[in-house]
């Protein structure tokens, strides 16, 4: 039985195994539109959390600090 599943930036059907290689996605135009789509913050990952008022990042810091 063969898995087929839609490619989350066209909704084109891709199926599930090796003979699709930028599965989920259909084609490699549609894996980079949807890696643009990350790297402008167009998507994110929701949290609960907020950063801002964490003690362990300040403005301009790279990471958290030395321990």
């Amino acid at each position: 039985m063969t898995t087929v599943v839609k490619c989350p930036t066209c909704g084109k059907g891709v199926v599930w195994g090796e003979v699709s290689p930028f599965r989920p996605f259909c084609s490699k135009r549609c894996q980079l539109i949807d890696l643009g789509e990350w790297a402008d913050e167009e998507k994110r990952i929701p949290s609960n959390s907020d950063l801002s008022e964490s003690e362990e990042w300040s403005e301009g810091q790279i990471g958290p600090e030395p321990i």
